[in-house]
């Protein structure tokens, strides 16, 4: 499995901003697909995640401001960043998890840059 992540880039506060991450590879046993963000000397956080039958569950600091969806047919999560704040600035990361018989394997993109500025 491979993550393909793309869409983040620099905004000003209350802007919004789409990223995308593709994956491609054996993605039959990816159930659950999710974001992650890593800010400057801070662990990496779940954002947001959701799993192939579309229930999904959020970070409380994000609810109601972002919406991750899914194209299971083109192995695709998307994040929707709406009202977006300078503490959102961080490294997003898109994560695949996949089932195999001796347990779960997590799969990273490359991670894609989001500045807010206030």
């Amino acid at each position: 499995v491979q993550l393909q992540a793309s869409g983040g880039g620099s905004v000003q506060a209350g802007g919004s901003l789409r990223l995308s991450c593709v994956g491609t590879g054996s993605f039959v046993s990816v159930n659950d697909m999710g974001w992650y963000r890593q800010a400057p000397g801070k662990q990496r956080d779940l954002v947001a995640g959701i799993n192939r039958g579309g229930t999904t569950n959020y970070a409380d600091s994000v609810k109601g401001r972002f919406t991750i969806s899914r194209d299971n047919a083109k192995n695709t999560v998307y994040l929707q960043m709406n009202n977006l704040k300078p503490d959102d600035t961080a490294v997003y990361y898109c994560n695949a998890k996949r089932s195999v018989s001796y347990g779960i394997l997590n799969y990273w993109g490359q991670g894609t840059l989001v500045t807010v500025s206030s």
